[in-house]
This record gives structure tokens, C-alpha cells and sequence, in this order.
């Protein structure tokens, strides 16, 4: 397999972590590079390494991880953004979020983006399995999902960042909107 197939596969497995970071950078007021660059971090090590997890898997056990890994995915993602709508939506007072996205310097909710890092890379270890039909190609397919998963994250939480300051209403929700979606497309490509 070429580096262009495998930069193709990474393209569509970055889309899903494009979306969720993009949904949330458009609950911050302020980009902070720094921080950005963290959260695609993760992101991109996540789409990463997951390849290894499928490449390793046996056969058997790699069948049984299709048959429920979109479900998990699905309910990961719609639990996430049935609680970004709520938090929308319920009152808030200054000092019951500190850490919150509404805030100058934000701080990094890390339970948050792991476990969107991890529903979004699901796909990512199903798409090991490819790589066991090409012997030596699993290090480099990683490399470059990871990186073209990194720098969708960081581009979608810029993009994000600036087209939310624009918007006046509680973006936050229409984020939780977006992961539902992703959830429920995910849930409907495999089902179908």
C-alpha cells in the first residue's frame, strides 16, 4: 500500500476528530495556540496508535470489535453531546465554572478529550486490520494518521475558535448537536 492510499484513509478517519474538535473550539472566546496544540495532541495520538490495537488483534476477536464498535461509538458521542446541551441550557453562576470554556485562559477538561479522542479513533483500530495484509506498513500508516489527525484537530479548533466569536448563541450546544450526528452517522454507515 502507497503513502497516497494511506494518506486517504488518514483524511477519512481525521474527519470525525475534525468535527469534535471544531464543535469545541466554537465554545471558546480565545484561541490559545498552546492549548490547541495539546488537545490535537491527543487527538493525533490516539488516531495513531489505534491502528497498532486492530493490527495486533487476532481475526476472531478483530470480527467481534466490527460488530460493536460503531454501537460504542454511537453511545459515546451521544452521551458527550446530550451533556454539552444540558450544560448549555442550565443556569450557571461565575464560580461553578472555573475551568469552563466561557473563561479568558481555559483550562483542559483532559477526562473530556481522551474520552472524544478515544470514541473518534475507534474507526482508526478497525482500520488496522488493513495494514495486516501489508507487512511493514503499520509504522508508517501510524505516522501519518496521527499527523494528518493533529493537524485536522488544530485547524478545526482554530476554525472553530474564530467562526464562534461570530455567533452569538450557545455554541456549546450546537456542538453536542455535532457529536450526536457523528455518533448517529457512524451507527448508520456500519448498520447499512
Amino acid at each position: 500500500m502507497g503513502w497516497l492510499s494511506i494518506l486517504l484513509i488518514a483524511i477519512g478517519l481525521s474527519v470525525d476528530s475534525f468535527a469534535v474538535c471544531f464543535s469545541k473550539g466554537i465554545c471558546i472566546k480565545v484561541f490559545h495556540p498552546w492549548r490547541a496544540c495539546k488537545v490535537a495532541l491527543v487527538f493525533g495520538l490516539f488516531q495513531g496508535l489505534m491502528p497498532f490495537v486492530g493490527y495486533g488483534l487476532s481475526i476472531g476477536f478483530s470480527y467481534w470489535i466490527q460488530q460493536f464498535d460503531h454501537w460504542i461509538t454511537f453511545f459515546i458521542l451521544l452521551i458527550l453531546g446530550m451533556k454539552m446541551i444540558y450544560e448549555c441550557y442550565k443556569p450557571k453562576k461565575q464560580e461553578d465554572c472555573p475551568n469552563c470554556a466561557c473563561n479568558e485562559m481555559p483550562g483542559i477538561n483532559w477526562k473530556n478529550v481522551t474520552t472524544l479522542a478515544f470514541a473518534t479513533s475507534i474507526d482508526a483500530a478497525a482500520t488496522g486490520l488493513i495494514f495486516a495484509s501489508y507487512p511493514g506498513t503499520i509504522l508508517q500508516a501510524s505516522w501519518i494518521i496521527g499527523t494528518v489527525s493533529f493537524l485536522c484537530s488544530f485547524i478545526a479548533i482554530w476554525l472553530g475558535v474564530h467562526l464562534g466569536k461570530r455567533i452569538n448563541f450557545c455554541m456549546e450546544a450546537v456542538g453536542g448537536v455535532i457529536l450526536i450526528g457523528i455518533g448517529l452517522k457512524i451507527l448508520l454507515e456500519h448498520l447499512s
